[in-house]
């Protein structure tokens, strides 16, 4: 056997069938889409659409609520921190943080930091910078002897509405200076 002899089995791939090709193929004419309608011309794509009869999506019942303002967190045990320890892939000198569990493969994604769950054994007396950690993984690092730093993140509508107030308070303030001098 050569390399310019290897093929697939005899049919081990099926064409594709060529609609509109004459009566004799058995798929001419109207080509496989029936008599005329919104479905024998050409860009339509009904999705769900049953015939009118209700649609499968609409007759199940409405379920749950998926809130949009939801914080996302990537999660990340003690145990697991213990054992990329261990294993020597994370320096327990430094502080731990997103940048840092993240490089050692510990999380992904997060888009509003990391929040540390209490899960597993700690031995490492260890320092963590995050954005949220459980009650449990706080006890747990500091009878280890280390120390969790909670980051404080300020949402955007709280900080524009801070900006906002600053801004007024310096109008307020220059009008009262205005009228002073006069």
């Amino acid at each position: 056997m050569k390399l310019n002899e290897i093929k697939d089995n005899d049919g081990a791939r099926k064409g594709r069938m060529r609609v509109g090709r004459g009566i004799g193929s058995g798929k001419g004419k109207t080509a496989g889409r029936g008599q005329k309608g919104a479905k024998a011309r050409s860009g339509v794509a009904i999705n769900g659409f049953e015939g009118g009869q209700m649609p499968l999506h609409m007759r199940l019942p409405k379920r749950g609520f998926n809130n949009i303002f939801a914080k996302d967190y990537a999660i990340v045990n003690l145990g697991m921190i213990q054992k990329a320890i261990d294993a020597g892939k994370l320096d327990k000198s430094a502080t731990l943080d997103q940048a840092a569990l993240a490089a050692a493969g510990l999380v992904r994604g997060g888009k509003d930091g990391v929040r540390l769950l209490g899960k597993g054994e700690l031995s490492a007396k260890l320092s963590f910078s995050v954005a949220g950690a459980s009650k449990g993984a706080i006890e747990a690092v500091e009878k280890a002897g280390g120390k969790v730093d909670v980051l404080v993140v300020v949402p955007a509508a709280e900080k524009a509405k801070a900006k906002k107030g600053v801004a007024r308070a310096a109008r307020i303030a220059d009008k009262a200076a205005k009228s002073a001098k006069a």
